[in-house]
């Protein structure tokens, strides 16, 4: 296991959140619509508006389990998991379109979800489609950041996961979601397909024991 399980991720002031998005839209050209890529909530939940929606491949990095949330899905006493885009393999997820003119509104939001502790390395890069490669707004993880674990067994994920309740629910939740959005975008990844059925039944006999 790499990583250790931290207690305390400080979270990054109004002014760092507002240069790095600045950073990141001074490398679009003015007036471009931009491309959003989804790997994990923001695939069932992506809480803004958009005019197009594809499935995309990212190669280079996949969808790993590998950042300690201490507070939508866990607390610094008992942090749960959420996932992020970690070096190797492939990654298939879902492509939004932002038009231009609602960048202003969307993306201080999206900034506040994806980069409030600065666990991710946000970059431009190029995503498969069935319609073309479109360049894509993707959230990386940072593996130089406190939060980020790597090396756990599927153990370890399933009791961590099973106990970890945060402010925005249990983390069992959003794995769980986001395992059944990619069952309905038919999209397959065999690891947390294999994550599920381990932690379904595992939840269930949890419940049972609560009522």
């Amino acid at each position: 296991m790499t990583g250790a399980r931290s207690a305390h991720i400080p979270l990054w002031t109004p002014e760092q959140l507002q240069a790095s998005q600045d950073a990141l839209l001074s490398q679009r050209a003015p007036g471009e619509d931009i491309w959003i890529y989804a790997y994990g909530s923001l695939i069932w939940r992506p809480d803004f508006q958009f005019v197009e929606r594809r499935a995309a491949t990212l190669v280079g990095h996949h969808r790993a389990l590998c950042l300690w949330s201490c507070i939508n899905r866990g607390t610094p006493e008992q942090p749960g998991l959420v996932f992020g885009l970690d070096l190797g393999g492939s990654c298939r997820g879902m492509a939004y379109r932002i038009e231009a003119s609602q960048i202003d509104n969307v993306f201080p939001r999206l900034w506040q979800r994806e980069m409030s502790t600065g666990c991710y390395q946000p970059r431009w890069l190029r995503c498969r489609s069935e319609h073309g490669d479109i360049r894509a707004l993707s959230f990386v993880m940072n593996r130089s950041h406190p939060g980020y674990i790597t090396g756990l067994s599927q153990e370890e994920q399933v009791s961590i996961i099973l106990n970890a309740s945060g402010s925005c629910g249990p983390c069992s939740d959003y794995v769980l979601e986001t395992a059944k959005a990619l069952r309905q975008a038919n999209i397959r990844d065999a690891r947390l397909d294999q994550l599920a059925y381990r932690l379904e039944p595992a939840l269930r006999a949890r419940q049972a024991l609560a009522a």
